[in-house]
C-alpha cells in the first residue's frame, strides 16, 4: 500500500490546545487512524494512506476550529470527533458547537457537545413534551435546566417548576431534621446545583421568593394545573405509573415539559413498575411528544465515566442473554 503525506497549518497559539498535554491527542489520533504525525513549527505533516490521511486531517481541522471558537479541547472532544468519523455522520463538532443555549453566571457558554445532545435540545425547542433518557453524565438534566432558564429569561414562560420523586438511592436515611423544605432539599440538590451555576444564587433566591421558580417533590404536583410554565421532572425512572400519569395531566396551556430519567438506575421497590417505562410504551406514537435516547457516546463527564457506563451496558446485555438462554432450556 502506497504511503502519502499531507501538510496542514495550525498556528502556534492553538497547538497546545489541539495537541493536548505532551501531544496526547496526537498519539490517540495516530493510533486510532493508523497514521504518523510530524510537527514542525506551525506545520502538521500527516503520513499514511489516502483515506486515513483525509480522516486525520478532518479531525485536526475540527479541533482547530473548536479551539478558534474559544473552547478548551478535551479528550471527550477528540473521542467524539473520531466516533463521528467512524459512524460516517455528516454533522461535525463545529456545527454542534455553534448551538449556544445560554451562558453561566461566569460567562461560560452552555451548549450541546454531541449529536445526541443536539437532537435533545432541538426536540425541547420544537415539542411540548420531551422525554430524555440516558445514562449518567449525558447532560439530560443540565441541558433541560439551561433551556428552562433561557425560556424564562426570554419571557416565553412565566415560571419554572422543577420536581423529582423523593426516593432514596438504595439507602434508608431515616428522619431528616428541619422543616419540610429542609427534608426535601437533599433529594433536589442536583437541580439547585444547575440553577446556581446558570442563574446565580442571588437571582435564583429572588425568583424563588416571588414564586417564579419552584422546586418541589413530585407528590406536591397533584391537583394542580400548570399553565405558562417550563416544567422539568427529573429522575423519572423512580416514578410509579400513577405518579407519571398524574404529572403528565398537570400540563396546561403555554407550558413545556421535559421528563428525564435513566432506566438502568431505578430505586423503586423490587417488582414495581416504573412510570417512565410505561409512559414510553403508551405515548410513543404521539407526534407532539419527543423521545430522545442518549447513549454512552453522549457522556460528557470524565472519559472514565463513559467507560464505566459502557462496561455496565455490556455486562447487562450478557446477563440478559444468559438468562434468556436458561429460560429456553427450561422450556425444552
Amino acid at each position: 500500500m502506497s504511503m502519502n503525506e499531507l501538510a496542514i497549518n495550525i498556528p502556534l497559539e492553538h497547538m497546545s490546545n489541539v495537541f493536548g498535554q505532551f501531544d496526547v491527542y496526537i498519539r490517540k489520533i495516530e493510533k486510532t487512524l493508523g497514521v504518523t504525525v510530524i510537527v514542525r513549527d506551525d506545520q502538521l505533516k500527516i503520513i499514511g494512506n489516502d483515506a486515513n490521511i483525509k480522516a486525520a486531517s478532518e479531525v485536526f481541522t475540527q479541533l482547530y476550529e473548536l479551539s478558534k471558537r474559544g473552547n478548551v479541547i478535551t479528550e471527550q472532544n477528540v473521542n467524539y470527533a473520531l466516533s463521528l468519523l467512524a459512524e460516517k455522520k455528516e454533522t461535525s463538532l463545529v456545527e454542534i458547537d455553534k448551538d449556544i443555549i445560554c451562558h453561566t453566571i461566569t460567562g461560560k457558554p452552555v451548549k450541546p457537545k454531541t449529536l445526541g445532545q443536539k437532537d435533545y435540545v432541538d426536540a425541547i425547542r420544537n415539542k411540548m413534551i420531551v422525554f430524555g433518557m440516558g445514562p449518567a453524565g449525558t447532560g439530560k438534566t443540565y441541558l433541560a435546566m439551561a433551556m428552562a432558564i433561557t425560556a424564562f429569561k426570554n419571557e416565553e414562560v412565566s415560571r419554572i417548576i422543577l420536581t423529582r420523586p423523593a426516593i432514596e438511592a438504595g439507602e434508608k436515611l431515616g428522619f431528616l431534621p428541619g422543616d419540610l423544605q429542609s427534608k426535601v432539599d437533599p433529594y433536589l440538590r442536583p437541580l439547585y446545583d444547575a440553577l446556581y451555576q446558570i442563574m446565580g444564587a442571588e437571582s435564583f433566591q429572588k425568583n424563588m421568593e416571588k414564586g417564579l421558580i419552584e422546586v418541589a417533590p413530585l407528590a406536591y404536583m397533584r391537583g394542580r394545573t400548570l399553565d405558562n410554565a417550563f416544567i422539568i421532572l427529573d429522575e423519572a425512572q423512580n416514578t410509579t405509573p400513577a405518579q407519571m400519569k398524574m404529572f403528565l395531566t398537570r400540563i396546561g396551556f403555554g407550558s413545556k415539559a421535559v421528563i428525564t430519567g435513566d432506566a438502568t438506575q431505578k430505586d423503586l421497590a423490587p417488582g414495581s413498575k416504573s412510570g417512565l417505562d410505561v409512559a414510553l410504551r403508551v405515548l410513543k406514537n404521539i407526534d407532539e411528544i419527543g423521545i430522545c435516547k442518549l447513549t454512552s457516546n453522549d457522556v460528557v463527564r470524565h472519559p472514565l465515566v463513559q467507560k464505566i457506563v459502557q462496561a455496565y451496558d455490556d455486562f447487562e446485555k450478557k446477563s440478559s442473554s444468559r438468562s434468556s438462554g436458561r429460560a429456553k432450556q427450561v422450556k425444552k
